[in-house]
């Protein structure tokens, strides 16, 4: 196949029944054919040639590679710990590495040295594809910081219980690393079936291949070349961004319909962009694609979410609320917040002593409380990750078995075939990996008193039951139900007390499950693009070993440079995200879910444990229908992991991020894909990949030379609101005047307060 034909100039009418709704994870693409993938979004999009020369393990791959991978380790940790942070992504690393890539090529000596007799040579010839996707990959998976981080930051600033380094470096490097084990079992299942798309990496195919693409195509297509398409897009949305990221932010979020009467309350919470969001228009591509990715995602997967948003969003938080479930009322419709029963904010350390719940100062201070839509949302988790297992072993329980049973060359398209000129990664690394890794775990836990070691093994059995589940709905609908609740919620039951260690389990079962999908990630990505396996498991291993460290020296570094670091009056250094994650070991450790979800002290959120029955059982009924109703195609689109969790992250996820990213995935991914084929085949997926970067670029940009130290200065205007005046005693329309939408009561309570 021609490279004008793999990125879709055709098309081809004879596969129009298979585009009524994207779907990939039950109908294959029109016939086997030897020489196509068997799914068509991979069709055109990845190449089925391979030149297995090109060269990939070379110094410049390395020198590149970690050169990033250390720098961005460094910017996206210290960025991660301030006010406001910047994060250094995939996108921006490719445009990066590509003119050095070829500067080197040309500078570089062709000399070929010895070695340990081994021969090589620093220049091997052109800057390839196959060395620039590895440097993309060594930094997108260390781009940002490591997870344990922030539980050596918790005990040395929060809990003043400071550790040896090499303790916190242990804890990070397993953690970062453990993951990695797990993929020589689930790359049978994940990475050699052809069914199993991982749309993001179609993102990143079209993306480097526009990088490396000929000039040829574009006059024999009479279009653009990709890589000029690209960098169109790129221009544009960078230029663009400079309205809503500094000079007219009010367009990210315009609440038209609150603007009809702002002052009043129930409008306000349902139209504002801090309520429900109803109408609400973003025009800022960070808001559009947050939680959505509306140009990757398949179709059939965002509708499932728009069924599941509107049922919760539209409806049951409305109902909850106005009803006054769990005096509701007194908190806003949506907030991520936590409460006294008052309304007010609740303080956590006015219940905490000793880094440990004190129970009498808890009892006095009154139960904590949070909004309807967080505690309904937490029930949605709980359904969605029960719903995952039971749709995963109803719908794909028959392949996973049969492709245990069969091996590997079941169901093999081009790219499997392909992909056999390169060894792969024996198993014994992966096992060998995973003694070192959770030997050093388990002594890691016990001589530091992180938690007790039978959690190691149990945080690790709950990431083994789920990984494979999440990863199949991951591979067929871009979307990734977390662990993170789960694991807080069992061992917040089973070692009540005890924030450290809830917070060390979390970590273990929660991180472990992402990078191992992470890393299943990666090497999808390189059997698309046909990079060795031990390749690439090499430069993912030494990356993150580097990273982790890079990561928590710079942590700890902070934190015994900075005063202050992490209060209000440490500025800039606030820790957002750390103060998150210190809440979260009060809420789960300290407090305890018995404390939330059960019945001790004053718990009122027990119902939402019924998520659990729910997620279970809601699969079966339609696994049923699909048996006794084969050919009625909508019964086998319904996809229950997604429908409860793509919608799980609101809050903190704002309700108007899901209507205008469902609003453009209908129009690229609905509308284009089965009316304009050829235009979507070729360039839907790069437009994604270049409004990221652009909007990366600028955010740079913005934030390095315009705002870093504060001496620039954008005049208020209605676009530009002056959030700097005394809330507590404005009027209601000088308080609208102030806020970003211009409505402010979109934050408030039923009665019109904010706590």
């Amino acid at each position: 196949m021609s490279k004008e034909k793999a990125f879709g100039d055709e098309k081809h009418p004879e596969k129009r029944d298979g585009d009524k709704l994207g779907d990939i994870e039950h109908t294959c693409f029109g016939p086997e054919n030897e020489e196509e993938s068997f799914i068509e979004e991979v069709r055109v999009t990845v190449s089925n040639k391979d030149d297995p020369t090109l060269p990939c393990n070379t110094f410049r791959m390395w020198f590149l590679g970690l050169g990033f991978s250390a720098a961005i380790a460094f910017v996206n940790q210290f960025f991660y710990m301030r006010q406001t942070g910047v994060t250094v992504s995939y996108p921006v690393v490719a445009l990066l590495s590509l003119p050095l890539g070829h500067l080197m090529a040309r500078t570089l000596p062709t000399t070929r040295y010895s070695l340990f007799g081994y021969n090589f040579t620093l220049n091997p010839g052109p800057f390839s594809i196959k060395e620039h996707v590895l440097i993309g990959t060594m930094t997108s998976i260390n781009s940002y910081s490591a997870y344990a981080v922030d539980i050596v930051v918790l005990q040395k600033v929060f809990y003043h219980d400071e550790k040896p380094f090499i303790a916190g470096l242990l804890l990070v490097w397993t953690t970062q690393i453990m993951g990695f084990s797990l993929a020589g079992v689930l790359r049978k299942f994940l990475v050699e079936s052809p069914y199993m798309i991982f749309p993001e990496n179609l993102v990143t195919a079209a993306l480097f291949r526009s990088l490396h693409s000929g000039r040829d195509s574009s006059a024999a297509t009479k279009h653009s070349s990709l890589s000029k398409y690209f960098l169109i897009v790129v221009f544009v949305s960078f230029a663009w961004h400079f309205l809503p990221g500094l000079i007219f932010p009010t367009i990210g979020v315009i609440s038209w319909l609150c603007w009809i009467k702002p002052d009043n309350v129930i409008l306000a919470q349902l139209t504002g962009s801090y309520g429900l969001g109803i109408g609400t228009i973003a025009l800022d591509w960070t808001a559009i694609s947050a939680y959505i990715s509306p140009m990757v995602n398949p179709w059939f997967a965002q509708v499932n979410g728009i069924i599941g948003f509107v049922v919760f969003a539209y409806i049951i938080i409305p109902w909850a609320y106005y009803n006054d479930l769990w005096n509701s009322k007194k908190y806003p419709i949506v907030s991520p917040e936590l409460f006294y029963e008052n309304g007010t904010y609740y303080d956590v350390s006015e219940v905490m002593s000793n880094g440990r719940l004190d129970r009498d100062k808890y009892l006095s201070n009154g139960p904590m409380r949070m909004g309807s839509s967080s505690a309904l949302a937490y029930g949605l988790g709980f359904a969605g990750l029960c719903a995952t297992i039971v749709h995963v072993a109803l719908f794909n329980g028959r392949d996973i078995v049969e492709r245990w049973r069969t091996g590997r060359h079941k169901h093999e398209d081009i790219h499997t075939r392909l992909m056999r000129a390169y060894p792969e990664v024996p198993d014994w690394w992966y096992g060998a990996l995973f003694i070192i890794c959770i030997s050093l775990s388990i002594a890691t836990c016990a001589i530091w008193e992180l938690m007790p070691w039978w959690g190691v093994i149990l945080a690790l059995c709950i990431a083994l039951i789920f990984v494979l589940p999440i990863g199949v709905v991951q591979a067929v609908t871009n979307q990734q139900p977390g662990l993170h609740i789960i694991t807080e919620y069992i061992f917040g039951y089973i070692r009540p007390g005890y924030p450290i260690d809830n917070v060390t389990f979390k970590t273990y079962g929660y991180i472990v499950n992402i990078q191992a999908l992470a890393f299943v990630l990666d090497l999808k990505l390189g059997h698309y693009l046909k990079i060795p396996p031990r390749i690439m498991f090499m430069t993912q291993l030494v990356s993150t070993a580097v990273c982790s460290t890079i990561n928590l020296a710079t942590a700890v570094w902070l934190v015994d440079t900075r005063p202050n670091i992490c209060t209000r009056e440490g500025y800039p250094f606030t820790c957002r995200s750390t103060n998150t994650f210190y809440a979260a070991s009060v809420i789960w450790g300290a407090i305890a879910p018995a404390r939330v979800f059960g019945q001790e002290d004053g718990a009122i959120y027990s119902p939402t444990q019924w998520g659990f029955f729910i997620g279970a059982l809601a699969p079966i009924p339609f696994w049923v229908l699909t048996k006794m109703y084969p050919n009625v195609r909508w019964l086998q689109l319904v996809h229950w992991p997604v429908l409860l969790t793509l919608i799980g992250n609101m809050p903190p996820a704002l309700p108007y991020f899901y209507t205008n990213g469902f609003f453009w995935g209908f129009i690229f991914s609905f509308v284009l894909r089965r009316y304009r084929f050829g235009w979507w085949a070729r360039y839907s997926y790069l437009t994604s990949a270049g409004l990221d970067t652009g909007v990366a670029l600028a955010t740079i940009i913005i934030f390095f030379t315009l705002q870093i130290h504060g001496k620039v200065k954008i005049p208020h205007w209605w676009g530009n609101p002056n959030m700097d005046i005394d809330w507590e005693n404005a009027s209601i329309e000088e308080k609208n005047a102030a806020s970003l939408d211009h409505c402010y009561h979109g934050y408030s309570n039923y009665f019109g307060e904010q706590g």
